[in-house]
């Protein structure tokens, strides 16, 4: 079988619907030629990533901020307590039936809610189901809320998410 670019292209793009669970692909057919295979690879749209199933929440179940309170200002090092009202706080991994574990959220917004949370320092991931934690930050305002995932780390349907809070760390 001969390589050309447009079977690297049509791989390529096979790939990543597989890995990103795309439900639509960014081609029907494979071009002829190497300048097709450029101008399809050009014209392609990424992949979208499609929404993973979700795991229902309870209703009534509600994710807050033990401490601190919005508008507190502190010093480092900042103790966070996360409360969590209806459903249980097991590890990351953990299948058990109204369960999750809680993610912080610092300075960003929600993340996409049908995909797994990120890891990073904005989406900080509490997958040992601890319920505190200690923050440095940087002086200055900064935003906190709450996101429980499930145990692989996807938001619940719908998703349990606190209120967002600021601080000001002196």
């Amino acid at each position: 079988m001969k390589i050309t670019s447009a079977r690297i292209f049509l791989f390529s793009t096979i790939l990543a619907i597989a890995m990103s669970a795309c439900s639509q692909q960014a081609s029907e057919e494979p071009a002829a030629d190497a300048s097709e295979a450029a101008v399809a690879e050009t014209s392609a749209k990424p992949p979208q990533a499609a929404e993973l199933p979700r795991t229902a929440s309870v209703d009534g179940a509600g994710v807050f901020f033990i401490s601190p309170a919005d508008g507190d200002t502190l010093t480092n090092p900042i103790t966070v307590e996360f409360g969590l009202d209806g459903m249980d706080v097991v590890k990351a991994g953990d299948n058990a039936a109204h369960s999750g574990h809680h993610h912080l959220i610092i300075d960003a917004g929600l993340p996409e809610l049908g995909l797994p949370i990120p890891a990073s320092e904005h989406y900080v991931h509490f997958g040992d189901g601890s319920t505190s934690t200690e923050l440095n930050l940087e002086p200055g305002s900064h935003s906190l809320q709450l996101l429980l995932g499930d145990y692989l780390h996807i938001p619940h349907d719908p998703p349990l998410m606190s209120d967002p809070i600021t601080v000001i760390v002196e």
